[in-house]
């Protein structure tokens, strides 16, 4: 995962719980990197799962519910510091189109070794459906993801998850209906 990924779950952490919180995570988590994590270096995702593991211990908040606020705010981050991937998009349906064809063409033009979750999206009658995958148990951060995105433009979307009949968290299926 990038490097931005895990700093912005630091700048967070440490916004909601503290610095000691965050330092108390890197310590107890004993990732391999410290804690020193640069916005272009590349970490194992397991990592990050170390981190969420141990902020809900220690918080009580569960790892879903952990991620899908992170997501919320990291979409916001994102927005604000890669606008061309939200600017050109006047409503939420065809920025979601554009993930696979647009968007991530050139988040690999800026990071050639990101791993990325793929995005399927199709209309079922009124509903707008993105199909999630991904090689890291992370549905919650992209359902936070989605979240933070309604938001951004307007909330006008209701947003369920569903499961794709697989176990675990690599892969959901999110259908947004207008509200």
């Amino acid at each position: 995962m990038k490097g931005i990924v895990f700093r912005e779950f630091g700048e967070l952490v440490t916004a909601r719980f503290g610095d000691a919180m965050w330092d108390a995570l890197i310590s107890e988590s004993k990732v391999p990197s410290g804690g020193v994590y640069t916005a272009v270096g590349t970490y194992p995702h397991e990592e990050a799962v170390a981190l969420l593991m141990t902020l809900s211990r220690k918080t009580g908040a569960s790892p879903d519910d952990l991620l899908k606020v992170f997501g919320e705010h990291l979409f916001g981050v994102l927005a604000h510091r890669y606008p061309f991937a939200v600017a050109a998009h006047a409503d939420l349906v065809p920025f979601l189109e554009s993930l696979e064809g647009v968007v991530h063409v050139e988040v690999r033009k800026l990071y050639p070794d990101a791993e990325l979750p793929s995005f399927v999206t199709h209309w079922e009658g009124e509903t707008f459906i993105l199909e999630y995958r991904s090689a890291r148990p992370f549905a919650s951060l992209a359902e936070g993801l989605l979240l933070g995105a309604i938001a951004h433009w307007g909330g006008r979307y209701a947003l369920t998850r569903r499961s794709m009949g697989v176990p675990g968290a690599h892969e959901a299926i999110f259908e947004l209906r207008r509200t």
